[in-house]
């Protein structure tokens, strides 16, 4: 059944490799839950640990990051995964910082849910396991500034442990400008094609940072702001 699957929605087995070689790559990489879904390629190794991901709202940033996510878990369990082809080191965890929520019952808030989360996986990667990290869109629930600086000082933080895997996303391109120094960073873009007032999403990656700034764009073509003045 697996494999009849696998064929049907052109799903591949992936190929392990041992863990200190430190590497993601895969082709033709999609989500398997998405009808249609556009793949993209994806290298990460020692020399290159990390993905600063940008893109403007609705360009497919998310959807990337879990389809990452998936597919190396579906690889660790053994199934085929929704790629042309993918390699990939064997993993002793991976952490993921995708659509937190608030804990009422905690007294945590989104902000500080996220905080929790980001130190999980600080004191699992201090510990020296190797692991892969995701990141979507850190520090939201706070203020801009607080979210500039708390993104750059993890980013540069996770930067630094080499024996593992680090894909951070964000708004915020001007932590990318503050990076750019840093030669393990990767800078890889989703982009937006402007045709007129509306906004068309490739959702193929490209390599640099986005100057991309849609979301007054957005809020404007939903009619929102002649609603609220009327």
């Amino acid at each position: 059944a697996v494999g009849n699957t696998a064929a049907t929605r052109g799903f591949n087995y992936a190929t392990a490799l041992p863990p200190a070689i430190n590497k993601l790559e895969a082709t033709n990489l999609f989500h398997p839950c998405v009808d249609k879904a556009i793949g993209n390629d994806l290298t990460m190794d020692g020399t290159a640990n990390v993905l600063f991901l940008t893109g403007a709202n609705m360009a497919g940033k998310s959807t990337l990051m879990k389809a990452i996510g998936i597919n190396f878990y579906l690889a660790h369990m053994g199934f085929p995964v929704a790629a042309n082809s993918m390699e990939f080191s064997v993993r002793e965890g991976l952490y993921s910082s995708i659509n937190v929520a608030d804990n009422i019952g905690l007294g945590y808030s989104h902000f500080y849910a996220e905080v929790v989360r980001v130190k999980q996986a600080a004191e699992a990667a201090a510990s020296g396991k190797r692991l892969l990290l995701m990141f979507d869109e850190l520090f939201k629930g706070t203020n801009v500034k607080d979210a500039y600086d708390g993104t750059l000082a993890v980013t540069e933080g996770f930067a630094d442990y080499s024996n593992c895997l680090f894909i951070v996303s964000t708004h915020i391109i001007e932590v990318g400008d503050a990076l750019k120094g840093k030669k393990n960073i990767q800078f890889v873009y989703m982009p937006t094609i402007m045709e007129g007032s509306i906004p068309r999403y490739p959702y193929k990656l490209e390599h640099g940072i986005t100057e991309d700034r849609q979301g007054m764009l957005i809020i404007n073509n939903e009619g929102i702001l002649e609603l609220l003045n009327t």
